[in-house]
């Protein structure tokens, strides 16, 4: 059993009180204070992560738990109450969930994304856990005049052995909440847990499979208007006039006006992202009156000039540029090849790479490229806003919650304190939420019209004008010696606007001349977070650059990794790499075991991928035949090391997620650009994966280990577009350089 000091009285609160019908409530919180010292706050940091919550038990024993984190599919509204609920020794049949409304007074980091909900709450929600346990035991000690070390818990009921009594946590929880805090407690040894590591139904199920309202986009109030937004047809434009007429003039109309999304001195957070500062906004009585007056409207739009603004990118302050003109595909494509060919920033350099290429054996070189990718949650975005003079009420989905409100704020020139923004579930989520400029714009439409404001944006609204996966290109070398060892590698890495480079990742360390370059293109196309933020791009070109260095080494594709994971293991190259090389050895070994790699059945053809993100690894083998010309994925077998699995039906689903998205990604995922234009505004043109061709079999598998969990709802997805890049090359004699890959495939069936 674990020691852990709790260190709440003081800076990290846990406060007791009792509830009005009797029982016990505990809330907390690593940061009591938003204005504590900076040095404060990370000493707190190190030990408790960023998330806050409340425990209520009620005097029948019910155990309720506020999760205050979003909810977006990952699983996090049963996943963390679990934690708690194994600490605190109860009946899960006795937990009801309920999700927390934003407060960023009791609660901090009150957001999802980057895989971190699990890793950065495991301490806390433990601690919680066990502090109340620990108080229930001193209040029933005190009842029947034992010492606190002869009470036992189990199931939400306490026990006194040698004199035979007992209560139930509800009976003791009123007492309980005059107990003192404690300064420590004791944790439970990974092999006593009884709810962690048991699969648990998600708690909102039968909630979403009954159609119950969940949703942003089921919200519904008395009085409430519909509005929407038109935004310049191109990226590089902006508002100039409007001729609104006839659109005034039909039925169910109420306004039509301009709105500024963020002011011009208004210093941006690092998720203050819109599309386009400046729309249109129209509002009528339902959807339908209110699109079919939309297309009514006539506006006149006109070229953004050059222009900076401020950014506070995590106390990190920067300038972001943004150039003027109509920006297109072709002209990205041919930027990043030029740049490609010159020097570039030095990210890492270990030993003397240009001297080990001049005197190579052999050397390999291959480019990568992805375009533009949308997001297509399948909610489109929503929020309903009602804006008065005394408070802001909103709803609906978002992922920073936390964020938005203190871009909220600065905008309506309202404090904090009179904002009230309450999370509905995700209809999709992986970055595209987190950039909650269509919550600000339903605030302001609201506070001009002084009524309640459902904003809905329409499928086109969403793909045309939306926060985009970059643009990316790499440019790998490798060098092998007389013996096919490796002895030089050479990355070169950059995008539209951002660099996928992770310098510190595989194989750096491995090799003993290793250099990792890149560079970035300005864009006034707007881009953000994507399911694994650029390793869905860097990690595929990579697995299927290693692919290929193994096969002209003459070498199997996992043993040839294992051989350079083994260098980092005995005898590591430079002074970081940010992987642990036994972990991520673990993943490809049992990989090789249950995927039967070493025996691959007849007409299937194999590639192997795997990949560290997230503080998680994750090793793939991906099997398909080509039937009738189209790939078809038989079975793709995962090995997954993510510390202790606290859920791990919700971990498999994760995963199996993953790996569908990726592959839908990976064959069809476009969006190209022509005079500020993408290509696609729906359905009908952007390809997503059909049912009919998810792989027909998904095996999961953990790597058994009690070490800290960390994230699952992203590093399962950037493997597999390597595995099946490599496993297309196995079928088709030809290497995938270029997403989405159907694109070269039908090619060469054509050319075949």
């Amino acid at each position: 059993m674990t020691l852990y000091k709790s260190s709440i009285s003081r800076r990290n609160f846990l406060k007791s009180s009792a509830l009005a019908g009797g029982g016990l409530m505990i809330s907390f919180s690593w940061l009591s204070s938003l204005a504590a010292p900076a040095a404060e706050a990370n000493a707190v940091a190190s030990d408790f992560t960023g998330l806050n919550g409340y425990l209520k038990i009620s005097p029948e024993g019910i155990v309720t738990i506020f999760s205050p984190n979003p909810e977006g599919g990952q699983n996090v509204k049963t996943s963390m109450p679990m934690i708690i609920a194994e600490e605190l020794d109860v009946d899960w049949k006795s937990v009801v969930v309920e999700q927390a409304p934003l407060n960023t007074k009791l609660y901090s980091r009150q957001t999802i994304g980057g895989s971190q909900a699990i890793r950065q709450g495991w301490k806390t929600l433990r601690t919680a856990g066990a502090s109340a346990r620990l108080m229930l035991r001193e209040a029933a000690a005190q009842a029947w005049n034992v010492s606190p070390e002869e009470i036992t818990t189990e199931n939400g009921n306490l026990h006194h052995k040698a004199s035979g009594k007992t209560a139930t946590y509800g009976a003791m929880a009123s007492a309980a909440a005059k107990i003192p805090i404690p300064k420590e407690v004791k944790l439970k040894d990974f092999k006593d847990f009884k709810i962690i590591g048991s699969s648990q139904k998600n708690v909102d199920g039968e909630k979403i499979v009954t159609g119950k309202p969940l949703f942003g986009s089921d919200i519904i109030r008395d009085g409430m208007l519909i509005a929407m937004i038109v935004h310049p047809p191109a990226f590089g434009m902006t508002f100039k006039s409007i001729t609104d007429t006839d659109a005034r003039s039909m039925p169910g109309i109420k306004d039509i006006f301009p709105i500024k999304i963020f002011n011009d001195d208004y210093e941006r957070s690092f998720f203050d992202t819109c599309s386009f500062n400046e729309v249109v906004a129209i509002v009528g009585n339902s959807t339908w009156e209110v699109m079919k007056a939309k297309k009514a409207l006539k506006i006149q739009w006109q070229p953004i000039a050059d222009h900076k603004f401020s950014r506070n990118a995590f106390d990190r302050k920067e300038t972001v540029t943004i150039p003027a003109g109509l920006e297109g595909t072709s002209r990205h494509v041919a930027t990043m090849a030029e740049l490609l060919k010159k020097p570039a920033h030095v990210a890492r350099k270990d030993g003397d790479p240009e001297e080990a290429f001049k005197h190579a054996a052999k050397i390999i070189e291959r480019t990568y490229n992805a375009p533009f990718l949308a997001h297509n949650c399948m909610e489109p975005m929503n929020f309903f806003a009602d804006v008065t003079e005394d408070k802001a009420e909103l709803i609906g989905p978002l992922q920073k919650p936390e964020m938005t409100e203190k871009a909220l704020s600065a905008r309506l020139g309202m404090p904090v304190e009179k904002i009230d923004i309450q999370m509905t579930r995700l209809g999709g989520g992986y970055g595209r939420r987190s950039y909650a400029h269509w919550l600000v714009e339903a605030a302001l439409i609201s506070q001009k019209l002084k009524a309640p404001v459902k904003l809905i944006y329409s499928r086109e609204d969403d793909m045309s004008s939306g926060i985009y996966r970059p643009t990316y290109t790499a440019m790998y070398r490798a060098a092998l010696d007389a013996d096919n060892n490796l002895v030089a590698f050479h990355v070169k890495a950059g995008g539209v606007p951002e660099s996928p480079l992770e310098e510190n990742r595989f194989p750096a360390g491995a090799v003993e001349n290793y250099l990792a370059e890149e560079f970035t293109i300005n864009s006034n196309i707007t881009t953000g977070s994507f399911r694994a933020p650029r390793s869905n791009f860097i990690a595929a070109a990579e697995q299927s650059f290693l692919d290929e260095v193994a096969e002209a080494a003459g070498k199997d594709p996992i043993e040839f990794r294992l051989e350079l994971l083994d260098r980092v293991i005995k005898k590591p190259v430079g002074e970081k790499h940010d992987y642990d090389p036994n972990r991520y050895a673990g993943v490809l070994k049992l990989v090789r075991e249950k995927s039967g790699w070493n025996a691959s059945p007849g007409n299937v053809h194999r590639g192997v991928s795997a990949y560290f993100c997230h503080n998680s690894y994750v090793a793939q083998v991906l099997d398909l035949s080509m039937e009738k010309g189209k790939p078809v994925v038989k079975r793709v077998c995962c090995a997954v090391d993510c510390g202790i699995v606290i859920n791990p039906d919700a971990a498999i689903n994760l995963t199996e997620g993953a790996v569908v998205d990726a592959i839908g990604n990976a064959l069809y995922g476009e969006l190209n650009f022509k005079d500020g234009v993408p290509d696609r505004n729906n359905f009908h043109r952007y390809r997503m994966i059909r049912h009919n061709e998810a792989p027909k079999a998904i095996d999961v598998h953990f790597v058994k280990n009690d070490i800290d969990p960390t994230g699952m709802g992203e590093p399962a997805f950037p493997p597999t577009f390597g595995a099946l890049a490599n496993a297309l090359y196995k079928a088709t004699g030809k290497r995938f350089y270029k997403q989405p890959f159907n694109k070269q495939l039908n090619e060469s069936l054509r050319a075949f």
